[in-house]
C-alpha cells in the first residue's frame, strides 16, 4: 500500500530524468508496483532498465536514448546474474550467462529451454527446484549427480526414482515422503547402495531384507520380524544378538 506521498507523485507526469530519483528513494517491491501503475514512456521505462542492470544510459548522437545491447546485457548479468529478471525476452546467449553466474538465476528466467534448465543443474543439481516442469532429461541429470535432489521433483518417474537411490540409497526416503510406494526394484535398489535404507520401508520382502544385510549387517536392527533366513545371513556376517 502506497502513502499518500506516493498517491500524490501518482497524480503528476514524471519526466524520464526522475526516473533515477525515484529508483533510489523506493524499495524494489515498491518500486515495481508502482511502475505498473504509471503510465510511463518508452524512455523512462528504458531508464528504469538502464538503472537495475548498474549501466550507464547511453544516447545517440541526436540525444535519443538508446536500447540496452546485447553486449550490456551480458555484462551486466555476469555481474549480476538476478538483473536477467528485468530484461524482457533475453537472448538464449545472456540467459545462460546468467545460469553459469548463478544457477539459481533460472527463477528468473520465464520458461527457460532445455538447454538453459541443463546448464543450471549441471552447474547446481538444486537449481531444479526452480524449475517449473523440468524435462526428464533435466531430472535424470540431476538425480544422477545427487539422489536427493528428487525432493524437488514433482511425480517421478520409477527410471528417475531408480536413478536417485542408485546414487544415494537414502533419497528413497524423499521418495516415500511424497507419498509414492516405491516398487521392489526402487527399494532393491536402495538397499544395494545403502542397506540403511531399509529403515524406511514399511513391510520389506525378504529379497529386499537380504539384500540390506548383505550391504550393511547392521541394517538387521531396522527390520521388524526378520526371517529366520535374513537372521542367518546378518549371523554369518557376525551379528551375534539375532
Amino acid at each position: 500500500m502506497y502513502s499518500s506521498d506516493n498517491n500524490n507523485l501518482h497524480d503528476h507526469k514524471i519526466e524520464a530524468k526522475q526516473i533515477l530519483e525515484l529508483i533510489e528513494s523506493l524499495g524494489d517491491d515498491k518500486l515495481t508496483a508502482f511502475f505498473k501503475q504509471m503510465d510511463y514512456t518508452e524512455d523512462e521505462k528504458l531508464l528504469y532498465l538502464y538503472q537495475k542492470l548498474y549501466i550507464t544510459p547511453k544516447y545517440d548522437k541526436d540525444g535519443k536514448l538508446l536500447p540496452v545491447s546485447e553486449t550490456d546485457q551480458l555484462a551486466a548479468v555476469n555481474e549480476y546474474s538476478q538483473a536477467i529478471g528485468y530484461i524482457k525476452n533475453p537472448s538464449e546467449d545472456v540467459q545462460l550467462a546468467a545460469v553459469n553466474k548463478e544457477p539459481y538465476a533460472i527463477q528468473y528466467i520465464k520458461n527457460p529451454s532445455e538447454k538453459i534448465q541443463l546448464a543450471a543443474v549441471n552447474e547446481n543439481p538444486y537449481a531444479i527446484e526452480y524449475i517449473k516442469n523440468p524435462s526428464k532429461k533435466v531430472q535424470l541429470a540431476v538425480v544422477n549427480t545427487y539422489g536427493g535432489a528428487i525432493r524437488h521433483i514433482k511425480n517421478p518417474s520409477e527410471k528417475v526414482q531408480l536413478d536417485a537411490v542408485i546414487q544415494d540409497g537414502l533419497a528413497l526416503y524423499c521418495i516415500i515422503k511424497k507419498g509414492i510406494i516405491p516398487s521392489e526394484d526402487v527399494q532393491l535398489a536402495a538397499v544395494n547402495e545403502n542397506g540403511e535404507a531399509i529403515q524406511f520401508i514399511q513391510n520389506p520382502s525378504e529379497d529386499v531384507q537380504l539384500a540390506a544385510v548383505n550391504k550393511d549387517s547392521d541394517a538387521i536392527y531396522d527390520i521388524k520380524n526378520p526371517s529366520e533366513k535374513v537372521k542367518q545371513l546378518a549371523r554369518e556376517k557376525g551379528i551375534k544378538d539375532v
